[in-house]
C-alpha cells in the first residue's frame, strides 16, 4: 500500500495563459482628451498671434505717424512718399482681404473712404495721395490736408478687421 501511496497523482493543472496584446483601437482616454485639446489650443494660439500683431501694426503705424508729423527736414515730396507707405502697409496689415495690396487709383481711393466714416480722400487729396509722387512740385497745403486726412484715417482704424 505504501508503493501505491508514493506515486503522486496527476492534478488537472493548465499551462499558463498569457493575455492578448494590446490593441492600438480604441485608444486610451487620455488620447481622446489629446486629440481634441492640441487643435483647440493650436486655434486659440493663431487667433492670439494674428490679434496681437495687428495691435502691434497698428500702433506701430500711429508712431511712425507722428514721428513723420514731426520730422521738418523731409521735403514735400519725401514726405508724401513715406506718408503713402506707411498708409498702404497699415491697411495691408489690418486687412485679412489681401487684395488690398494690388489696389490702386480710384480703387484704392475707394478703399480708404470705406474705411471712414466721412470720406476724406476727395478728388484733389485722392490725386495728391495716388498721382503725387509723379509730380515735380507739391503745395504745401495740399500736404497739411493729406496729413490731417490720413491721420483721420488711421484713427478710425482701432479694432482689426476680421
Amino acid at each position: 500500500m505504501q508503493a501505491a501511496q508514493s506515486q503522486p497523482q496527476a492534478l488537472p493543472l493548465r499551462d499558463i495563459h498569457i493575455p492578448d496584446a494590446i490593441g492600438l483601437w480604441p485608444p486610451a482616454i487620455g488620447w481622446w482628451i489629446l486629440a481634441i485639446l492640441i487643435p483647440i489650443i493650436l486655434y486659440l494660439l493663431w487667433r492670439s498671434v494674428r490679434f496681437i500683431t495687428r495691435k502691434t501694426a497698428l500702433k506701430s503705424a500711429k508712431k511712425q505717424f507722428n514721428a513723420l508729423k514731426i520730422n521738418t527736414e523731409l521735403t514735400a515730396q519725401q514726405r508724401l512718399i513715406a506718408l503713402s507707405q506707411l498708409i498702404r502697409r497699415t491697411a495691408i496689415s489690418l486687412n485679412v482681404d489681401k487684395a488690398v495690396a494690388s489696389l490702386t487709383g480710384q480703387g484704392w481711393l475707394a478703399f480708404l473712404n470705406s474705411s471712414l466714416t466721412s470720406p476724406v480722400f476727395n478728388d484733389e487729396l485722392g490725386r495728391l495721395l495716388t498721382e503725387g509722387l509723379y509730380q515735380s512740385h507739391i503745395e504745401e497745403d495740399n500736404m497739411t490736408q493729406l496729413v490731417a486726412a490720413c491721420e483721420q484715417w488711421l484713427q478710425q482704424q482701432k479694432e482689426p478687421k476680421k
